[in-house]
């Protein structure tokens, strides 16, 4: 058995579910799914058949010839051809299930990833904090490459060995059930052996696919960590770890393969053992008249066909039992419970009347308002002014843990809101919460005076943009990328953005300007440019809550000044939140949150805060003398 096929096989925990949900995908393939099983037929027919033929073709032509001067060969030629053709419409048969099945299987995968890509981008904040991208990765690569596997020759190789064998079966009963009864036991000895030693095998390539993982890890962790590595001369003690883990994985990949190497040269010998068993029993049978010479041929060939496809149906079954465990996590991963959203308040475009009235228009006018259906069929328009409340809210990410411990606050619109505290305090979370990116379990959460349950998830989040820490780019342009926060921006709107985060400086000094394409994450950026672009993005939204998640973090400080008047620009008449380690860009906050073990403990502005000789004057302190 190959050593691809003796790797720790997962076993699927429903099969016949997990089956019938993927043929569920090749309902409209039904017809070539048909002219597949045809084709499988009739290949594998023509095996057993053209085979079959050797005995009529040595009994009653090649035989009688024997001894003849000038013998008719005829009527040899004749059934020759026949063979021929029996070959030939095998092979066609075969190449056409074959191209039929990799078009059915590439188009199931393609649904199935589509379904996969469609839920992704419908789950919760929660999944993806609840799950490594490289488990989720592992769906998209793995798991389905085992279903295309599947699909594409596993099953056509099942049904093709199962039913050669079925037919060659019968014909060598139909031959000489003496025989057959020999190469049952041989095969019985087979089947035993790849019990044990392919047993053996399965579990040392487990052990070697957990040694990869390792290797693999480490490697990456090195690559990453390299400018780590040299600045600490750690060289030597890099390769000596490595060197530590290549040999593990040298002792498992050694025994794994000893024993997977074994298998074939043991199963190939025992065929040839089986072989010449069964010819000198049937030399002996022949000999005594029970059975003829072509009998004993084409039983000798049906030996070889027997035992190939005994060895393929194993094989296969272990990949098919891989390819259904793969289509479950998959599964799982559709079946995930989507975001819910019972949200009915949208946010559309308006217009004020000479009264004042707002009414809603289909075109930009840089006035947004709340469109609030009611109960008794009316609608009513609120303008979006970006005030925020918070009434006693308790979260907790778990249901054992709180994060959050009645908190309140307000945030007037256009005010500066900060955050400020140590590390799991309790900051992002409040954000988090601002954008529903979680629901909280008690506490009201107002924007507008609307409760957020009743606004739109989608509509919620279009009217705020969020500057994170961790800023991530996205493989395009830079005019792309700022575009990202609003699709409908113009080039003007996007250079204007720019400007107005003094990210246009530094883009204009770039090899294609604003049409420069950015990979790898803005890897050829530095991480200030990147929040810059970031920044950038956000304005361009245009949005009347901003939310800042240590957004300067990776600036310097001269590229914090000149982007400042550009910041205030992009905050002036926004309800601003600010998350900041560096307290020196919340001074002139309106209102300064300084939050411990999931509680404000003070709160007031830079001046008041500073005489109460609190916490947070222990923490400007603390930072202005490190500074």
């Amino acid at each position: 058995m190959p050593p691809k096929q003796m790797k720790g096989v997962a076993k699927p925990k429903n099969t016949m579910a997990t089956l019938k949900r993927i043929f569920s995908y090749m309902k409209e393939f039904k017809l070539q799914l048909t002219i597949v099983i045809i084709g499988i037929l009739i290949s594998a027919g023509a095996s057993v058949a053209g085979t079959y033929l050797l005995k009529p073709v040595i009994d009653g032509y090649i035989s009688p010839l024997i001894g003849q001067k000038h013998p008719d060969l005829s009527k040899f030629a004749g059934i020759l051809f026949v063979m021929i053709a029996i070959y030939l419409c095998g092979a066609l048969a075969a190449w056409v299930f074959s191209r039929m099945m990799l078009n059915i299987s590439t188009k199931t995968l393609y649904k199935i990833r589509v379904d996969m890509f469609t839920k992704m981008e419908s789950l919760p904040i929660r999944y993806f904090d609840t799950h490594t991208h490289g488990e989720i990765m592992s769906r998209y690569t793995n798991d389905a490459d085992t279903i295309r596997e599947m699909l594409t020759n596993s099953v056509t190789q099942f049904i093709s060995s199962a039913i050669t064998v079925t037919g060659v079966f019968i014909m060598m009963i139909k031959i000489s059930w003496q025989l057959t009864l020999i190469c049952i036991a041989v095969l019985a000895a087979v089947l035993y052996l790849i019990k044990v030693i392919g047993g053996k095998s399965g579990m040392f390539f487990k052990e070697q696919q957990k040694e990869i993982g390792k290797v693999n890890g480490y490697i990456e962790e090195m690559i990453e960590g390299q400018k780590v590595v040299k600045v600490f001369c750690h060289e030597e003690e890099a390769k000596s770890g490595f060197e530590k883990c290549n040999e593990e994985l040298r002792q498992a990949a050694t025994s794994a393969n000893t024993f997977a190497n074994i298998l074939m040269p043991v199963m190939n010998n025992l065929s040839y053992l089986h072989y010449a068993i069964t010819a000198i029993a049937g030399g002996i049978i022949a000999v005594n008249g029970i059975l003829s010479l072509g009998g004993v041929v084409t039983f000798l060939q049906y030996t070889r066909q027997f035992a190939q496809p005994i060895t393929q149906i194993s094989q296969q079954f272990n990949a098919v039992l891989n390819a259904l465990a793969g289509a479950e996590r998959i599964f799982n991963l559709i079946d995930e419970e989507p975001e819910t959203d019972d949200g009915y308040v949208t946010l559309v475009n308006a217009e004020k009347n000479e009264k004042g009235e707002l009414t809603e228009t289909d075109h930009h006018t840089g006035v947004w308002a709340w469109k609030h259906p009611h109960h008794d069929g009316t609608l009513t328009y609120t303008e979006v002014r970006g005030r925020v409340t918070f009434d006693d809210v308790v979260f907790g990410y778990v249901p054992e843990k709180t994060v959050l411990n009645g908190i309140t606050l307000y945030a007037k619109p256009g005010q500066k809101i900060a955050f400020v505290g140590s590390t799991g305090a309790g900051k992002t979370t409040i954000t988090n919460l601002i954008n529903r990116f979680y629901d909280v379990p008690d506490g009201k959460i107002r924007y507008d005076e609307i409760n957020i349950n009743k606004i739109k998830k989608a509509d919620l989040r279009r009217s705020q943009s969020i500057v994170l820490q961790d800023t991530h780019l996205f493989t395009g342009s830079i005019k792309d990328n700022i575009r990202y926060g609003n699709l409908l921006a113009t080039d003007e709107e996007i250079i204007s953005a720019a400007k107005l985060a003094n990210a246009d400086t530094f883009i204009k000094h770039l090899p294609n300007g604003y049409d420069t394409v950015i990979t790898g994450d803005g890897g050829n950026l530095s991480q200030g440019q990147r929040q810059l672009l970031a920044i950038a993005r956000a304005a361009v939204a245009d949005p009347p809550v901003l939310i800042l998640d240590e957004a300067t973090s990776s600036i310097d400080t001269r590229t914090e000044s000149l982007i400042e008047k550009g910041m205030d620009r992009l905050m002036n008449g926004r309800t601003v939140f600010v998350i900041a380690h560096r307290l020196s860009t919340v001074r002139n906050s309106h209102a300064i949150m300084v939050l411990e073990n999931g509680k404000i403990i003070e709160r007031g502005s830079h001046d008041d805060l500073i005489k109460e000789h609190g916490r947070y004057f222990q923490l400007y302190t603390g930072m202005f003398e490190l500074s």
